[in-house]
């Protein structure tokens, strides 16, 4: 019998899985498949679908469930698959009574009516050495290119008192990491009592939970970055030194048609001030290649932005029109070229990535453990430690040795 959910995108959704998987249990089901969708591009859609199809086509009898961004903003089409069984929103995924086959087909709500976030403990992430843990969902801001926000709703923050709960739990279970994880994590707490800040939440979790040895953020953005949270990044040890930033784009025009609050220069100067106070700071980005309207020279300053900051893991995307948002209509760019362009940023991403690794070998690191004896350093280089079975989710202490293609090896300090 099969009793599983399928997660794609983002590490919210990761999150949430595990309240579905806890949900499906609650509801007694047997034999069912639930996918937790992504809606960030067409394509993510189009995976989800066709993951849907085969799924059914090796299991005729298995009941499917689909839920996420995608069935949140688009149920219909979802529901008019003969695979599946039910569209559940993405609220409505939080709540056990909803997986009920014998009601009605399609449960999703409007998701700018909720004004909070549903409290859910999470005590296990099945098959992972770090959990993760919401903080935030939803989105105030309207980028031109982003469907999110009609997906997830507007930006609502978790209680601090609720977030130090769950990392006790998790810290309690053996999880020496975890991750926060929302939509847009840097506008945390203008919703809450005393509308507490992003870092001031931080801080305040490190200093209740003191036994977590390592804390990791999420995407954030530029824009939101206050003092307090830079000093945080800066000189907190139990922060982890890794930084993925939401850019997009590297030219200031495309920058502006995107409706981005930063520009190519605030990128840099953040990215070199943070790696002056705390040397061996590494960035990821998300890049969008081939937003509408971007010229060679538009391309070539976002090219050029990647070396010139400094950032070692790119997530990059050629554009991927969303229907209903205002990048849609503008004058797009052929699609061989977007991909074309995306292929040059990845290869310059690599570059600087590799150039990151041999700027650390000899290095002594603290290693998460993984799986088969993959593990992460402090700065999330990914690293291959010799020798030795380790346990998922305990910390060694290790020297890096050498480069190999997209890793690094160790050996054990």
């Amino acid at each position: 019998m099969i009793k599983d959910v399928v997660t794609f995108g983002c590490r919210l959704n990761t999150y949430e899985s595990e309240i579905i998987k806890n949900n499906i249990m609650a509801s007694g089901l047997d034999n069912v498949l639930v996918f937790n969708t992504c809606a960030v591009t067409k394509e993510a859609e189009k995976q989800a679908r066709s993951a849907i199809r085969k799924a059914k086509r090796n299991n005729p009898d298995v009941k499917i469930i689909v839920t996420g961004c995608a069935a949140q903003i688009n149920p219909d089409s979802f529901s008019s698959m003969s695979e599946v069984d039910k569209v559940i929103g993405n609220e409505e995924k939080l709540i056990a009574a909803n997986y009920n086959l014998n009601e009605e087909k399609v449960v999703v709500n409007d998701i700018m009516s909720v004004t909070e976030t549903a409290n859910h403990l999470i005590s296990h992430f099945e098959g992972r050495a770090r959990a993760f843990i919401q903080v935030q969902n939803g989105c105030n801001h309207r980028c031109t290119f982003c469907i999110i926000p009609y997906g997830r709703g507007n930006s609502r923050s978790v209680p601090i008192g609720v977030i130090v709960e769950q990392v006790k739990l998790l810290v309690s279970q053996g999880y020496n990491e975890v991750v926060l994880t929302g939509v847009d994590v840097t506008s945390y707490g203008p919703d809450l009592p005393g509308s507490p800040t992003f870092a001031q939440m931080v801080r305040r979790l490190l200093n209740l939970v003191p036994e977590l040895k390592r804390l990791r953020l999420s995407s954030i953005d530029v824009a939101e970055i206050d003092s307090d949270l830079f000093d945080l990044m800066a000189y907190e040890p139990r922060l982890m030194p890794h930084i993925h930033i939401s850019l997009q784009a590297g030219d200031n025009m495309i920058l502006k048609r995107m409706k981005r609050r930063h520009n190519r220069q605030q990128i840099i100067d953040f990215c070199n001030s943070l790696r002056s106070a705390r040397p061996g700071v590494s960035y990821g980005a998300d890049i969008i290649a081939g937003f509408p309207t971007e010229t060679d020279e538009m391309f070539e300053n976002t090219r050029k932005l990647i070396s010139e900051a400094g950032l070692q893991y790119l997530h990059v995307f050629p554009f991927s029109e969303r229907e209903g948002t205002p990048a849609a209509k503008m004058p797009q760019i052929k699609n061989d070229i977007r991909k074309q362009r995306a292929a040059i940023l990845r290869q310059e991403g690599s570059l600087e990535l590799h150039k990151f690794f041999k700027q650390h070998i000899g290095k002594n690191v603290e290693l998460l453990m993984e799986q088969h004896n993959m593990a992460h350093t402090e700065s999330f280089i990914p690293v291959k430690l010799e020798g030795g079975n380790y346990i998922p989710g305990e910390i060694i202490k290790a020297t890096l040795i050498s480069v190999d293609e997209n890793n690094m090896i160790a050996k054990r300090a």
